[in-house]
């Protein structure tokens, strides 16, 4: 039998747990012993990135913010998207989660950190928000949703405050993509009364799942 790794262990700023193990060749995040994310079921981080960038291929010097760095999906397929000329800013709060990127993932994503094209920022990403640079697309992977947390103060992010901070950090005709482990119907509402042109796409956890488990909402300004 193969066994199952810890590789490492690090604290969240509130205090929970955040460990990271290897299976196989496979790798999962765990907060206070339950599964955060994994290589194995990718597919709605790469659909986040697809809905936010999907209108920035051709767009020179775009600039994009990606709040939660993770396994680094997400950032990998911004990056596929995106021109050579792009600037692409990763904030992340733990700073272990960038570490163990660069070291202990280094087979999956980590090399996507030394490309000339990413800045790693370690900090919080309303922060970088709040200054209000002009981004063409914000990817927010920072929590469960809009009404589940498991950081308390991301609760920010989603708020009608929150959402008018992110409208500013937004160029016109800008998006802005926020994942959410379920459907949260009243989110859409949220984005649309806040002024964003507002979608929902329905979002499996992996290739072969039979059902969308997850939902990702998108809003233009």
């Amino acid at each position: 039998m193969i066994p199952f790794r810890n590789l490492a262990e690090a604290r969240t700023p509130e205090g929970s747990r955040l460990s990271l193990h290897e299976h196989d060749g496979d790798y999962f995040i765990k907060l206070d012993g339950r599964q955060l994310m994994s290589s194995t079921s990718t597919t709605s981080e790469l659909l986040l990135s697809h809905v936010a960038c999907q209108h920035l291929a051709h767009e020179p010097n775009a600039r994009v913010l990606i709040g939660g760095l993770g396994l680094g999906f997400s950032l990998k397929r911004v990056l596929q998207m995106v021109g050579q000329d792009a600037l692409v800013q990763v904030a992340e709060l733990v700073p272990e989660v960038v570490a163990w990127n660069r070291e202990l993932l280094a087979p999956v994503n980590g090399k996507l950190l030394d490309d000339p094209r990413v800045e790693v920022i370690v900090g919080d990403v309303f922060a970088l928000l709040r200054r209000g640079q002009p981004y063409d697309a914000i990817l927010l992977d920072v929590d469960n949703g809009p009404t589940s947390f498991v950081q308390s103060k991301n609760r920010r992010i989603y708020n009608r405050r929150g959402l008018g901070v992110i409208m500013k950090a937004l160029k016109p005709g800008g998006r802005v993509a926020f994942w959410s482990a379920e459907p949260e119907p009243a989110f859409r509402e949220a984005l649309t009364r806040a002024g964003f042109h507002a979608e929902e796409h329905p979002a499996k956890a992996h290739e072969r799942a039979k059902r969308f488990a997850h939902m990702i909402f998108v809003g233009e300004r």
